[in-house]
């Protein structure tokens, strides 16, 4: 039990804290956090990161009347600590315990449920406004926004319209020189100069008050002095970038000086109109490891440490499939100096270390921006590369409109590579892949394929660069199953026959094959089952539709993707199209709701989607009346 974090039932109560207590809070959050990582993976130097500033955030404003926002809502612990969940908080991340996200069924203070990154400025922006409009004009919001989001496409439209606006909008420019990777591009330099400005707020209004007793009159004097006024403030100042916008810059400042904190945001807090407020934090502060390697801390496997260093208490399993797909890369890399991969600001998550080392001219980390991501391959794409966009399945939904103009509707073969479709686990429903199959089969042109097994990863992705058309390959954030042989060519709109049986079959899309294939174990040898690894969600394999509908007893297609417009959709339309007897299947696949998070052996299983689910399913279906065996 820790001795302050255990009295703290809402924000309010850090109003009542002295400043060294506050300081004795930020340690304890930080033991908390620890502690966590001995258990289970979880979100951890972004968190060790904002310690001070949840807390000077909290002791400032009333966040059960104001509003507050924090974008890419993992480093919601400490918030979350301090909100009347301490006593929660070691069920974070587990299967109906605490969401490692803001979740508004939690609690009142979580606004969002926020897992993407970039628009916290645009809802604290809607806050405010309809807050003014329904006349709550007392009512504060605050965005918290990391400067690896802030180069967001998103970010600039809300700040646009929050200069015209001319709203109260205090947005906190949490600046730790990290997105998940190391940040990249234009304006990640832009904020080193501003961090590196030896002026600091006391010299800055000193400055600003000299600069606005300067008399601005006559022509050419006039001009002459306001040009030089705005120069001294380019200069000094920094921030004109936002300021151009219509936002006013305060900063930077130490994002770790709690009393510093809470002077600057009660400053903020009385100025009228949009502000940023850039503060300056460290990733991983509190944990010497973790601070000097944010990357691998920003979610670790769970560790217990020996002799002041942390040893993963990960066992050992096979490869995950991402391992598979980016040795494809390098290997596609290696053969075809066309071939580029892109990737928006998730190089380690998709393991392109290696990439991005052997082939710095061919790899663009382009920053949390997808749209661009995805527009920007097809651009590289007509100039007559062979683009991989490497991407996350959740995040890849952010470019959807690129998907269809730039992409599909020009038949341009870029080659979508969506790791983490699928469930999660932890993450939640912010972060599971459910809806790829759906939302890019819709589309002309798509090929759509998933691997089976670990061996058919590269042939896949051989196959991909070599049409000429616009495709994807999902797979999940497991490990890959390993037939330790190899399968059969992969040609377009063709599957994989596993085991054939005619009591009924299995249509397995991608990685559910081998939950499928031990299904078949279970039933037999009262069911003789085929497995069908489908590989196509696009085009399907429709010869081998017919031949199962025709000489199995039943059909099963199963697949870890949401059941509305997936692959068991897809088959049941073919089905329909030759005219055979639908009633034969039965499609299991993720349902019409948002799946909670938790441990994936655990969310497959209440799902249906293990072996167990699917075995059961083949037996109801071979027990079905009107369903001939």
């Amino acid at each position: 039990m820790h001795r302050l974090l255990s009295r703290i039932k809402s924000g309010e109560d850090l109003k009542r804290f002295s400043p060294a207590e506050l300081e004795e809070v930020a340690v304890e959050i930080r033991d908390v956090l620890c502690n966590l990582l001995a258990t289970r993976t979880a979100h951890f130097a972004s968190n060790l990161g904002v310690v001070e500033l949840c807390l000077a955030l909290h002791s400032v404003f009333d966040f059960r009347s104001d509003r507050l926002i924090w974008d890419t809502g993992h480093q919601i612990y400490p918030h979350k600590l301090v909100t009347g969940r301490y006593d929660q908080f070691s069920t974070i991340r587990t299967a109906g315990g605490l969401m490692g996200y803001p979740n508004p069924q939690e609690s009142e203070y979580d606004l969002f449920m926020t897992g993407h990154a970039g628009c916290s400025v645009s809802t604290a922006l809607g806050l405010k406004s309809g807050d003014d409009l329904s006349g709550q004009t007392h009512r504060k919001s605050v965005a918290v926004i990391g400067d690896g989001a802030l180069p967001s496409g998103i970010v600039f439209e809300a700040m646009n319209n929050a200069g015209e606006l001319a709203k109260d909008l205090i947005v906190v420019l949490n600046d730790n020189e990290m997105s998940i990777c190391p940040r990249v591009g234009a304006l990640a330099r832009y904020l080193d100069r501003l961090r590196s400005n030896p002026f600091y707020s006391g010299l800055k209004s000193e400055v600003v008050k000299m600069l606005n007793r300067v008399p601005l009159f006559g022509d050419p004097a006039e001009r002459m002095l306001a040009q030089m006024k705005e120069g001294v403030k380019a200069g000094v100042l920094g921030g004109m970038l936002f300021e151009e916008l219509g936002i006013r810059y305060v900063g930077p400042i130490d994002g770790h000086d709690i009393g510093l904190l809470r002077k600057y945001l009660q400053m903020v807090r009385e100025m009228e109109g949009p502000v940023l407020l850039h503060v300056v934090t460290q990733k991983g502060r509190g944990y010497k490891p973790a601070a000097d390697d944010p990357v691998y801390f920003h979610t670790p496997p769970a560790f217990v440490e020996e002799n002041g260093r942390p040893i993963s208490k990960s066992g050992s399993s096979h490869p995950p499939f991402t391992s598979y797909a980016s040795g494809a890369i390098e290997n596609a890399m290696r053969r075809d100096e066309r071939v580029t991969v892109i990737t928006a600001a998730m190089c380690q998550g998709n393991q392109l270390e290696a990439v991005r080392e052997a082939f710095p001219k061919r790899f663009f980390d382009v920053g949390i921006c997808e749209s661009h991501a995805v527009a920007f391959a097809a651009g590289q794409c007509k100039a007559g590369l062979r683009p991989i966009v490497d991407i996350y399945s959740t995040f890849l939904q952010r470019s959807y409109d690129q998907i269809f103009q730039e992409v599909a509707l020009q038949d341009l073969p870029v080659v979508f590579m969506m790791d983490r479709a699928g469930l999660t686990a932890p993450d939640g429903p912010t972060h599971h892949g459910s809806y790829d199959i759906g939302y890019l089969r819709v589309f002309p042109n798509m090929v759509l394929m998933a691997p089976g097994y670990a061996e058919e990863l590269e042939p896949m992705l051989q196959f991909a660069l070599a049409i000429e058309h616009p495709s994807g390959i999902r797979y999940p954030k497991a490990a890959a199953l390993q037939r330790n042989q190899a399968g059969e060519p992969i040609r377009l709109g063709r599957s994989e026959t596993i085991r054939w049986g005619t009591d009924g079959a299995i249509l397995a899309f991608g990685a559910t094959l081998e939950a499928a294939l031990e299904a078949a174990d279970a039933v037999a040898p009262d069911l003789d089952v085929a497995v069908i690894n489908a590989r196509f969600a696009k085009p399907l394999d429709t010869e081998m539709i017919r031949r199962v509908f025709d000489e199995c007893g039943f059909v099963v297609t199963v697949e870890e993707g949401a059941a509305i417009g997936g692959f068991g959709s897809a088959v049941l339309e073919a089905a329909n199209d030759l005219g055979l007897d639908a009633r034969k299947l039965k499609r299991l696949a993720l349902p019409d709701r948002f799946v909670e998070h938790g441990e994936r052996k655990q969310c497959l299983a209440e799902l249906r989607l293990d072996a167990s689910g699917i075995a059961q399913t083949c037996r109801s279906m071979a027990d079905t009346p009107g369903v001939p065996v």
